[in-house]
């Protein structure tokens, strides 16, 4: 089965995770949503799948690049 790793596309502060481990999503699905710059910016999923991993959680802080979610299509 193919992987993607949702990767964090700013700096910024964890402040909703939406999945957790096998829950299953469509392409477009709201995954997290991350406080950057006082703005808060939803994080999509970008294929359907199932959720393996989720490596963040609520007020964590993440850097730009940085791996949050496995979606197993």
């Amino acid at each position: 089965m193919a992987q993607e790793i949702v990767e964090a596309p700013l700096a910024g502060k964890i402040i909703r995770v939406h999945v957790k481990p096998g829950d299953k999503v469509s392409e477009g699905d709201l995954l997290c949503t991350i406080e950057s710059l006082k703005m808060e910016n939803s994080i999509l999923a970008p294929i359907s799948g199932a959720i393996k991993e989720v490596r963040i959680a609520p007020g964590q802080a993440i850097k730009a690049g940085e791996g949050m979610i496995t979606i197993e299509s």
